[in-house]
């Protein structure tokens, strides 16, 4: 989670319903859609200007996205999928 202060995460939650409300569910246009309001947003926050500084705090921000979606979301669902279906050790 990307931690900011309490009274900073209301500007962006209607917002962010309402985007979210626009990705399609189906599988396989959900991640191009993704993919461009991510770079869109990323384009209009840092412009045509971006400095080698700013290409390596975008990469490091996503880096540091998918460890903390993977710590949040992807470790446990596959916790409980090893309760529900057996380690590898079981094999």
């Amino acid at each position: 989670m990307p931690y900011i202060k309490r009274e900073e995460r209301s500007q962006y939650q209607t917002l962010l319903t309402e985007l979210s409300s626009l990705i399609p569910e189906d599988r396989m246009s959900r991640p191009g859609h993704l993919n461009y309001v991510i770079s869109l947003l990323l384009d209009k926050v840092y412009g045509d200007k971006m400095r080698y500084a700013d290409h390596n705090e975008v990469m490091g921000m996503l880096t540091g996205v998918q460890l903390e979606f993977y710590r949040r979301k992807t470790a446990p669902y596959e916790d409980e999928k090893i309760t529900e279906e057996g380690d590898l050790t079981d094999l």
